[in-house]
């Protein structure tokens, strides 16, 4: 059996929100945003796991703690064997190289001051290893494959639409030849024809490059376009995680449930019935107890605001696995 290309183990990222000077001067404690807690997931190499949510569940969080963009607060991310909390900062730049990220504005992750061969060619730069004809090389290939002419390349980002900005952060992400790709919403800013393109393009270059993608999104209908799993977050953790057919076709979860009929259809379906969660999503600085959904979920019992549920097989397949009392005892 080999082991996954990344496996993320009670992964926690929690933030001290600022104090103002009265505050401060009063002695008040810092209040804290728990963004992430304790995730556990696992991606085999050349799979596509999507992260769906609602916007504040914490998943960018995930993915950037995943990388290191933000240092987790406890927990650990194994990458291909490697403990990437036990590398200092000159191993952790060489890990890079195999580990990238496309975000999801196309316009502010781009540098307006340097034309997109600059902006492509910095990675490789960075990580050296290469001469500038290799560079060049490099730089020209993946800018073409991505869509690009040669006459382009030494334009700026602003002299180019979205959907093309988001082909330079591809080719940016791409260009040092990761394994692991962590895709922030990427399409979240393009238009619906665009955002066809860019999925399909992300699509072929999984298996042209051999790519291994964590898909950041909460559109569930982009998701199930391209992800081989789903995993579904609520304040910070994982409430359901199963191959994206189970996900999308038999929800266990209520929050995975109301998120799905929650998704607009062109054509109306007879006796289809929209679940409308109740409040708002709660505070991440004061959680609920027990489980976190229970405040907005229209079937919890009174056992789900004292007992925290654990992410496990209710069912016969493992792979699909969820956090809720009421399907645990059901099954």
């Amino acid at each position: 059996m080999t082991r996954p290309l990344l496996q993320v183990e009670h992964l926690v990222k929690h933030f001290e929100r600022p104090r103002s000077l009265a505050r401060r001067l009063a002695g008040d404690k810092a209040s804290v945003v728990h963004a992430v807690n304790g995730v556990s997931l696992a991606l085999e190499r050349g799979e596509t796991l999507g992260l769906i949510g609602e916007s504040g569940c914490g998943k960018s969080t995930l993915g950037r703690a995943i990388l290191r963009l933000v240092e987790p607060s406890a927990g650990r991310v194994v990458f291909d064997g490697q403990s990437l909390q036990d590398l200092g900062a000159r191993q952790m730049a060489a890990m890079r190289a195999r580990m990238q990220i496309i975000f999801q504005d196309p316009y502010a992750s781009l540098n307006p001051r340097k034309s997109i061969r600059e902006i492509v060619a910095l990675p490789l730069q960075l990580h050296g290893g290469l001469t500038p004809a290799e560079v060049t090389q490099r730089v020209q290939a993946i800018l073409a494959r991505v869509g690009f002419r040669g006459d382009q390349i030494d334009l700026y980002p602003h002299q180019f639409s979205g959907g093309q900005r988001q082909r330079i952060g591809i080719a940016r992400a791409l260009v040092s030849r990761p394994e692991l790709v962590v895709c922030d919403e990427p399409v979240s800013a393009l238009d619906v024809s665009i955002k066809a393109q860019i999925l399909e393009l992300l699509g072929e270059l999984k298996a042209e490059f051999n790519l291994t993608y964590l898909f950041v999104s909460h559109d569930i209908a982009a998701v199930g376009h391209i992800a081989d799993r789903i995993a579904v977050m609520y304040l910070g953790e994982i409430v359901e995680i199963g191959p994206t057919s189970q996900i999308i076709h038999a929800p266990r979860h209520p929050y995975t449930q109301a998120l799905l009929s929650a998704v607009p259809r062109l054509i109306p379906e007879p006796g289809r019935v929209r679940m409308v969660l109740r409040g708002d999503l709660p505070s991440p600085v004061h959680l609920p107890g027990g489980c976190k959904f229970h405040t907005r979920c229209p079937v919890a019992m009174d056992s789900c605001s004292a007992q925290a549920p654990q992410l496990i097989a209710p069912g016969e397949d493992a792979r699909h696995r969820v956090a809720c009392l009421r399907s645990t005892n059901r099954a």
